[in-house]
């Protein structure tokens, strides 16, 4: 008898979640319909800031699987459809079209993967002609919209996270004056402060103008409507355009509705294999759910592709008969702004506290190579190592080419649980242009060691 599948949401998560289940079970066996709300599919949300910036030209470049693809795969794919409902009881959901006509369809198997949306806190003004979120390729088409509208000179990016920064490059390289405002002393939070003080000198070196400590009171608006300015406590700054780059949250009104667990970050709680707690046949993955961290043992909320991407290759496998389980992350993230590359793992030091952790920390300063050879990029790197044990807690990275992807090593320790001195055996890959004899983060990983040693000498 065949079964049906149906998925809520059209990128990384949902869709390859279709496509793994479909690679293992025949359609004749599995009917699959999915519902995506917006016009794309299969695509990197990753990408848009570079799209917008012109670093990436042509925006279907960005589409990693068309509609049609996936359709020829036989897998019902209904685009402009809003799912409004799920009904548990009854294994169903109920759907809504562009032209407005709402029908049930039945499940065995239901997956929610609606992704997560940016927050846009209730201010005077948020919702003015001007001002844009992005998420989706149809927000990134209407920022280019208003780019091409012509008159834009300055732009205001509110928050200073990893889409803020990246935003923030992206109207630089648009030609226009880029305010950054963020409520925070320094930008870049998932890092410590110090180290986010590097990247606000390196935005300030670009010429942002970086607005910090205080929060945005309104946006302005002009005789048209549209915005002028954005109002903080003691200032108004210009703005002909205005971008949100103050995170996300969980896209899970439906399944809160439905009656689904809920975590502390408003993410969906599944078990390891994904699958949706106290649940026996729906799913969830990707920027809709809450994850484990390997590190601190709770549960935290992360938007990224690489994961949604995990999470829908473990659902499918386990729709379509076999058996796969997510364990968890150590909260890697790297992002850049023009030449200066951000990176970070693990616990930066407020989440080791909150984790109950105790640590020392190292911070070093050395070069992307040689420092004898050409275009030797500076760099600093922070390690959080755990007193006594010497386990390593975080590595954060700020600096020139060749510095982010260190961070990898980082990931990689964590993951395995290593310590710092065991890091110093690491055989990692030297020649002079690509890194000095001793690798960055491994002196880092040499200077915690001596700070353990150097606190069990204390006690």
């Amino acid at each position: 008898m065949t079964e049906r599948l149906v998925v809520i949401g059209g990128d990384a998560a949902g869709m390859t979640a279709a496509s793994q289940a479909r690679r293992r079970r025949a359609d004749d066996d599995l009917e699959i319909v999915a519902f995506e709300r917006g016009h794309h599919t299969s695509y990197s949300a990753c990408g848009i800031p570079y799209w917008i910036g012109g670093t990436v030209p042509v925006r279907d470049t960005l589409i990693a699987r068309t509609a049609a693809e996936h359709r020829a795969r036989a897998i019902d794919l209904r685009l402009g459809t809003e799912v409004t409902e799920i009904d548990q009881e009854r294994g169903r959901i109920r759907s809504r079209d562009a032209d407005g006509a709402e029908q049930w369809t039945g499940y065995d198997h239901l997956v929610i993967a609606t992704g997560a949306v940016p927050v846009r806190p209730p201010l005077p003004g948020i919702d003015a002609p001007g001002v844009y979120g992005v998420q989706t390729l149809d927000d990134g088409e209407a920022l280019l919209g208003g780019l091409d509208r012509g008159g834009v000179r300055h732009a205001v990016v509110i928050g200073g996270g990893y889409i803020g920064v990246e935003m923030a490059e992206a109207m630089l390289q648009r030609g226009l004056a880029v305010t950054l405002i963020d409520r925070n002393e320094q930008p870049m939070t998932t890092l410590d402060p110090d180290m986010g003080r590097l990247v606000r000198g390196a935005l300030e070196g670009l010429g942002v103008l970086v607005v910090s400590g205080t929060p945005v009171r309104a946006v302005l608006t002009g005789d048209d409507g549209r915005v002028r300015a954005v109002a903080t406590d003691d200032a108004e700054h210009p703005a002909d355009l205005v971008v949100l780059g103050l995170g996300v949250r969980p896209e899970t009104g439906l399944a809160a509705a439905a009656g689904l667990p809920l975590g502390a970050h408003g993410g969906l709680l599944t078990d390891r294999a994904m699958r949706v707690r106290d649940t026996e046949r729906i799913w969830a993955g990707g920027d809709c759910v809450e994850v484990l961290n390997l590190v601190s043992g709770a549960l935290q909320h992360i938007a990224l592709g690489t994961h949604a991407n995990k999470h829908g290759r473990i659902i499918g496998t386990n729709i379509g008969g076999g058996y796969a389980t997510f364990p968890g992350v150590v909260g890697t993230a790297v992002s850049k702004v023009c030449d200066i590359e951000i990176a970070r793992t693990g616990l930066k030091e407020s989440q080791a506290r909150a984790a109950g952790l105790r640590f020392v920390t190292a911070v070093i300063e050395s070069t992307s190579r040689a420092g004898y050879y050409p275009d030797a990029d500076p760099m600093t790197v922070k390690m959080l190592a755990e007193r006594r044990t010497g386990r390593l807690l975080g590595v954060q990275i700020v600096g020139g080419e060749g510095a982010g992807k260190r961070v990898d090593v980082g990931a990689v320790a964590l993951t395995a649980g290593m310590t710092v001195e065991q890091m110093l055996g690491l055989d990692l890959g030297y020649a002079p242009p690509f890194s000095p004899v001793w690798d960055p983060v491994l002196v880092a990983a040499r200077k915690a060691a001596v700070a353990v040693a150097a606190d069990i000498a204390a006690d």
